[in-house]
């Protein structure tokens, strides 16, 4: 039996976990799994850090392939999501339903936590530039220590209000609560995708559990860990 490796960004962790630990039973095939930042799994791809299978947003698997590191022929889109607030368990949901209220809700925040290089959190930062809260946000933007895969886990711990992230990342997470989404004016989707590496040892494995993910019968466990599926 195969041993993959799956490269995959944070953003759909739990439902690639989920997906993964399915296709493993269903097969017999093994698969590790290592979580990065996109910009990490495109850095780490490139650098030759050997993968079987990359996920992550569009944009991340196509610079792999335009590198020569994934097969251009095996993307898949797997699925989306929005942006949502998540709190710690237990705390009162801030009032985040219209595009006034969220704006209220930032300003009165003493820390708020987002994946400063993941995509939802570069798309956040523009945000609160395009709503005038720039410079009224400063300080109140938790950057550091906040390393984007521990962006929700520091609202756990109490170290900042709430976050804004993909609502994926929050699925699974001990001790946070999803407040809700963005209010649709500001809303925007993150879309996933996964390739399969030029250099896969493993390559009608790595085929087989992108066909798993992308295949109609994944969308309820897609659904079921807040991914919209693209199939």
């Amino acid at each position: 039996m195969a041993q993959l490796k799956v490269l995959s960004g944070n953003g759909p962790r739990a439902s690639v976990r989920a997906l993964c630990a399915q296709f493993a039973q269903a097969t017999g095939h093994g698969v590790e799994l290592t979580f990065e930042v996109n910009p990490d799994v495109v850095k780490k791809g490139q650098a030759g850090v050997p993968f079987d299978v990359a996920v992550g947003n569009p944009s991340t698997i196509e610079q792999l392939i335009a590198s020569g590191h994934v097969v251009a022929a095996s993307y898949v889109a797997i699925g989306s999501a929005g942006l949502a607030v998540g709190v710690r368990a237990g705390a009162a949901s801030p009032a985040i339903a219209t595009v006034e209220d969220f704006k209220r809700t930032l300003l009165a925040a003493n820390k708020v936590a987002f994946p400063a290089h993941g995509a939802s959190g570069l798309y956040f930062a523009g945000l609160v530039d395009r709503l005038g809260l720039k410079e009224a946000m400063q300080g109140k933007l938790k950057l550091k220590p906040m390393p984007a895969e521990d962006c929700v886990e520091v609202v756990a711990r109490g170290e900042a209000d709430f976050v804004v992230v993909v609502a994926t990342r929050m699925v699974g997470v001990p001790g946070i609560a999803v407040a809700g989404p963005l209010p649709e004016a500001l809303q925007t989707i993150i879309e996933f995708a996964a390739g399969m590496s030029a250099a896969s040892r493993e390559p009608a494995a790595a085929k087989a559990l992108l066909a798993f993910m992308s295949a109609p019968s994944a969308a309820a466990t897609l659904r079921a860990n807040g991914v919209a599926p693209a199939h």
